[in-house]
């Protein structure tokens, strides 16, 4: 075991390599990978979320230990913008689902996903962008058309001759349904909805309409706003632009810097500046206050939108417990069992503490969190014909097994959209998200 170890003090010296992200806090690119030293928490297999992938192969070079030290090697060359085009490293890289997990269950907080993009951008300046990264990197536009188009836009997605077509142009598996346009968006039903004459004791809250359940679930935004009024909160919608999240997952960096600066522009000047932000999509709600810095960094204008960002759970449950939104005790949901599935991001940015608080306030709830793992959806990578089967092995792995020993009355809560696809494809059970909950068990007076 003493043989061919590297000698971290052996290293050469970084050759200078120009990055999109901002890594200068932990020393540049080369030393991010570097913060790992070897200690293997990433093979771990039976807690926590690290690492999905290496669950699902058992492959040392799909841990995030393994990536790091591929990717210190790669940082090594005397060209390491070549290098990090390698076919053999993007190889390594490819399976790693972005979840972030690593970020806060490695000890040296190794950031896997942050390097993965980076990586990823080098590799698309040497041999180009693919079709179907540029597809779901427009998942705001390709939505919204299919939101205006409704019914006729969701038939495509129902047709097994038009699935496998898809499959075999874009590389999207026929395997997995896809998630349903609905042609009353969050954006049209908040603009006959809208209540500015009502009263706000609490002020204004800015509502982030994330590109996902806007248009594809917007019944959970809907849910939230109403509580949110009921608490004494007067309600601005954020809908005009993408978070950058879904170009970020691609690789895509000049065009999610775009994204990030403009939203954070209109965050700054269309929204009040002491208002909270808040959202139902943990991936793009921590991505204002995380990977928009290394997007943007030391800009005064993306530092003040992160310092706004809150968990819509936090205002929920303080609502609760000052009388501002009471909730019924007779609800049907009292007496029932209610598990929780935690999004990755959330997990890793800020923990599930302020949902299952929330859950918690609901009268009679027996509410519990699995600790299931990763669902193995992860945004786009679930859709991905090559990546499906992985996916699903890393779903089975605990998630599904989990849900499937639950009573057939256990009310399943997801707080992400992909944790909920992946469920309802791979469970066969609807997972509410945890708003739904607290407007179902809303007071009669108040709904």
């Amino acid at each position: 075991m003493t043989e061919n170890l590297r000698d971290r003090d052996a290293l050469p010296p970084a050759a200078p390599l120009r990055t999109m992200l901002d890594f200068e806090v932990v020393g540049g690119m080369r030393a991010a990978a570097d913060r790992c030293m070897n200690i293997g928490a990433c093979r771990k297999s039976t807690s926590g979320v690290m690492c999905p992938s290496y669950i699902a192969t058992r492959s040392e070079e799909h841990s995030t230990r393994g990536r790091a030290n591929a990717l210190v090697k790669a940082l090594s060359e005397p060209d390491p913008h070549a290098a990090l085009g390698d076919e053999r490293l993007h190889g390594i890289l490819d399976l790693c689902l972005m979840c972030k997990a690593c970020k806060s269950e490695c000890p040296m907080s190794v950031d896997m996903a942050s390097l993965k993009a980076e990586t990823l951008a080098h590799h698309q300046q040497i041999h180009g962008v693919p079709l179907r990264s540029r597809l779901f990197a427009s998942i705001r536009l390709l939505n919204r058309i299919g939101s205006a188009t409704a019914p006729l836009s969701n038939l495509p997605g129902r047709t097994g001759f038009l699935r496998r077509l898809m499959q075999r142009a874009l590389g999207i598996t026929a395997a997995r349904p896809l998630p349903a346009f609905q042609r009353t968006s969050l954006l049209r039903w908040f603009r006959r909805h809208r209540r500015s004459d009502a009263p706000a004791p609490m002020g204004t809250v800015t509502w982030l309409a994330d590109s996902f359940t806007t248009f594809t679930e917007p019944h959970i935004g809907q849910a939230a706003i109403e509580l949110l009024e009921h608490c004494g909160w007067r309600v601005e919608l954020a809908g005009g632009g993408c978070c950058g999240r879904s170009s970020l997952s691609k690789g895509m960096l000049d065009d999610a810097k775009k994204k990030t600066a403009a939203l954070v522009t209109s965050l700054t000047a269309g929204t009040e500046p002491d208002s909270p932000i808040v959202g139902c999509e943990p991936s793009c709600v921590f991505m204002l206050r995380d990977e928009h810095a290394a997007l943007l960094p030391g800009t005064a204008e993306t530092q003040a939108v992160a310092a706004r960002v809150k968990q819509v759970e936090e205002l929920l449950t303080d609502a609760i417990d000052a009388g501002r939104l009471p909730l019924r005790a007779d609800s049907w949901l009292a007496g029932r069992r209610i598990v929780l599935h935690g999004h990755c991001h959330q997990k890793a940015e800020v923990g599930t503490a302020a949902t299952l608080a929330l859950l918690r306030r609901i009268p009679g709830a027996q509410v519990v969190e699995i600790d299931a793992g990763c669902c193995g959806m992860a945004g786009s990578f679930g859709f991905e014909a090559e990546h499906y089967e992985t996916s699903m092995t890393i779903g089975r792995d605990r998630l599904l097994p989990a849900l499937a020993a639950e009573p057939a009355d256990t009310i399943v809560a997801a707080t992400g959209v992909s944790c909920r696809q992946q469920i309802f494809h791979g469970a066969g059970r609807t997972a509410w998200h945890p708003v739904e909950l607290v407007r179902e068990a809303l007071a009669t007076g108040n709904s």
